[in-house]
């Protein structure tokens, strides 16, 4: 039986197994409920779609044909509660067991799921509910989360609340509501372009902006899981994301159950990557991403105290991959991190993609189902070698991948279309072969003494000297060069941030790179500022000066 994503697509590979062309086919109407979940729950029933795994050692395994009846059985009961194709459905799961099957349970609905982190907090509920005009919201049992809900949705005149696990007031329970109800949900006629799943940005200028996906969404992670991530039939795939963020739809469902891939979540509270790999371990896992936070961790801490026996393949995605870390995880591993880029709006765009060589500290080549180019601020493809911005050309056989549009915001989508192209707002060089490099944000390139500076280049130098765990650069208002050099650094444990060890660091990153490079500012922190998905935000160390 062939492997049920090439009934979507078309692929050539080399004899070495490395992508040579590839070409997509969404058809009228998909959904990813019928033709992936129920068709694998048909043909092969007891096939294991989820693994779940929470702190506290409590296990549930759940076949393809457990997630086709469970999510029936949720649509019917959601529906019944008045939830219609089109309505806004706020998910805040966590990493439970329920988010696939109540995902699922909207998608047969047609409604659109807008998955978020169980972290935000009133006021953010606020903002989202009044926003996109949520309809209803389907919460972990977490009573800070269902505290926040009742709050907001007070204030909001939300009309549904629903939560798992345990009686709430004011919340209709949705796991122990659909255990009546039966197991068999009739098709809808939703065409694949009809909005399915929305995102907020992780808000790192400004309010958070909605990202809206339409049901050819999923067929566009096949190159993210297949040729990226090299998920395989019948293996197990890791990747460390809550399911609040687009991350988790990388990782966590999608690309990986197309592939047969079975997807193991670890459910935990407070995080422990010593943990975490010790489940991975225990369940055999053959391909895990996590973000470069995770690969600084695991090198700085010491490799040697954790089994990797059973990996065949590990990515990373997010930010930037310090190449120090990469070659450091080779060298005990025998691993390449295959780093890869992408965004909110999209899905892989770039990658070191199996079966081909990476390089450490490239972003890899650019994915087969986008059209991508380097530009300069007219939008012109720069010389070979220049820092230009990442742009996606438009593909006349459909955008697949690409969101449809930021919701009600007409002027954020025209922006971000500008000039007939996808403009990703990141900066990056292209060597003679193919390999894209990463140089920073368009708003996070440093302007001092008339030299354009990324951050991530001088922070590549600092996390390789012995006394740095953690660091990012910013540029400062300075009256004499534009801008001055400023790192904040959080330190291993041991050291203490002492103007030697300020001088120490500063003489480390001039005789390891240009010396207008230097951060003339050192401030230590015991943390920097993160979202919930692990990026550093810079944009708040820049508001503190």
């Amino acid at each position: 039986m062939k492997p049920l994503y090439l009934n979507y697509c078309s692929e050539e590979l080399d004899e070495k197994g490395c992508i040579r062309s590839f070409s997509l086919h969404v058809p009228k109407y998909f959904n990813f409920a019928n033709d992936v979940v129920d068709v694998i729950a048909q043909q092969e029933p007891d096939k294991t779609a989820l693994i779940w795994r929470d702190h506290k050692g409590r296990e549930e395994i759940f076949s393809f044909l457990y997630m086709s009846k469970a999510s029936a059985q949720a649509a019917n009961y959601l529906t019944k509660q008045g939830i219609r194709r089109g309505d806004r459905v706020l998910l805040l799961l966590r990493r439970h067991f329920e988010y696939w099957y109540t995902l699922l349970a909207l998608h047969r609905i047609g409604a659109v799921a807008i998955p978020a982190s169980y972290m935000l907090r009133e006021e953010d509920l606020i903002y989202r509910i009044q926003s996109a005009s949520i309809k209803a919201i389907v919460c972990t049992e977490d009573s800070e989360v269902t505290g926040a809900v009742t709050a907001a949705s007070a204030k909001c005149g939300l009309e549904q609340k629903f939560t798992v696990r345990q009686d709430c007031p004011g919340f209709l329970r949705l796991d122990t509501g659909m255990e009546k109800e039966s197991d068999k949900f009739s098709r809808k006629v939703i065409p694949s372009t009809d909005p399915m799943i929305m995102y907020f940005t992780s808000g790192t200028t400004g309010y958070p902006k909605a990202v809206v996906h339409n049901y050819g969404y999923p067929l566009g992670h096949i190159p993210t899981a297949k040729y990226w991530q090299n998920t395989e039939n019948n293996g197990v795939h890791l990747s460390v994301a809550d399911t609040g963020w687009a991350k988790a739809s990388w990782g966590k469902i999608y690309g990986q159950w197309l592939c047969g891939s079975a997807v193991l979540v670890y459910d935990y509270i407070n995080f422990n990557p010593g943990d975490l790999l010790e489940v991975a371990a225990n369940y055999k896992v053959c391909s895990f991403c996590a973000p470069p936070t995770f690969y600084r961790f695991l090198v700085k801490s010491g490799l040697k105290n954790y089994n990797f026996s059973t990996l065949h393949s590990v990515s990373t995605a997010g930010e930037a991959l310090n190449p120090d870390i990469f070659r450091k995880f080779q060298e005990h591993t025998g691993l390449e991190i295959k780093e890869g880029y992408g965004q909110t709006e999209t899905t892989l765009i770039i990658g070191n993609f199996q079966g081909e060589k990476s390089r450490e500290g490239s972003m890899g080549k650019p994915s087969p189902l986008y059209r991508v180019q380097i530009v300069d601020e007219e939008g012109q493809p720069v010389p070979q070698g220049e820092t230009g911005e990442i742009v996606i050309l438009p593909n006349p056989a459909g955008n697949f991948g690409l969101m449809d549009h930021y919701d009600k915001d007409p002027e954020a989508t025209e922006e971000i279309w500008k000039n007939g192209m996808y403009h990703t707002r990141d900066l990056a060089y292209q060597d003679k072969d193919g390999y894209i490099w990463y140089v920073g944000r368009t708003d996070d390139v440093i302007k001092s003494c008339g030299y354009r500076i990324s951050p991530f280049e001088v922070e590549n130098v600092l996390i390789q000297h012995p006394a740095v765990f953690e660091c990012a650069v910013t540029g400062i208002p300075d009256a004499e060069r534009g801008f001055a050099i400023k790192a904040t650094v959080v330190l291993q444990p041991g050291y203490e941030g002492t103007r030697n060890l300020t001088r120490q660091l500063q003489k480390f990153v001039k005789e390891s790179t240009a010396s207008y490079k230097y951060p003339r500012i050192i401030e230590y922190v015991p943390v920097l500022p993160k979202t919930d998905s692990g990026k550093i935000q810079r944009f708040r160390l820049r508001k503190t000066e």
